[in-house]
């Protein structure tokens, strides 16, 4: 598969750059998808939630009234749950476990499976190096308008440089990420991939099995 490739000043190159197909046209596996963008979301979750039981909720020592006599059901403390400002039963304590867990062979088929539906929508542009060396969001903002990058935006880097966070830092429908750190979440989310020729190599080595197993083979 054949995409459109730009330099660093954003000028489109006369020639199309092309994917590695193992990574962007694999089959689509919705399930796969689904299931880490899921797992994601659950890991990513702050665990703040908690209630007070009747053991918790202040007051409630002295027994309403007395066990016997009065015609009414006995109840030892104004705290019960059934009574207005009691306990809560069953309610959150702070120390569920939301996270789930999924095998590296299934994220690394989920993410090759979300690049390969990125790349069948033409959402992917590949630029020769993303670096905005005076550090301002106007040029971050023009480089961006030159490589038609609409909507949401995740540009993949090798690695982040100082200048480049500050440059895209108060744009809200941009974020910048390293090619090893790629989540189902991040491409599943973004309109438009700018992937740097650099990142491309990394996720090749990184998700390509066929190509480690060739350089395995090449080492014997």
């Amino acid at each position: 598969m054949k995409t459109d490739s730009y330099s660093s000043a954003g000028v489109k190159n006369a020639q199309p750059v092309t994917l590695n197909s193992a990574l962007f046209e694999a089959p689509f596996k919705p399930e796969l998808i689904k299931s880490a963008y899921v797992a994601y979301l659950a890991n990513s979750r702050v665990n703040l939630a908690k209630t007070k039981t009747r053991g918790l909720v202040s007051g409630g020592g002295k027994k309403p009234w007395s066990q016997k006599g009065t015609g009414r059901a006995r109840f030892g403390s104004s705290r019960n749950p059934i009574w207005r400002s009691g306990g809560i039963a069953f309610g959150p304590t702070g120390n569920e476990n939301y996270s789930h867990s999924m095998p590296s062979e299934q994220k690394r088929r989920a993410l090759v499976s979300a690049l390969s539906l990125a790349a069948a929508d033409k959402k992917i542009k590949v630029i020769k190096d993303f670096e905005i060396k005076d550090g301002k969001v106007s040029s971050a903002v023009k480089l961006l308008d030159k490589l038609s990058a609409k909507g949401r935006v995740l540009i993949l880097v090798p690695r982040k440089d100082d200048l480049s966070e500050r440059a895209t830092a108060n744009l809200s429908n941009v974020k910048v990420t390293r090619a090893d750190y790629l989540t189902v979440f991040d491409v599943m989310n973004a309109d438009t991939l700018v992937i740097s020729e650099k990142s491309l190599d990394i996720l090749s080595s990184w998700l390509d099995k066929s190509s480690v197993s060739a350089k395995t083979e090449a080492k014997k």
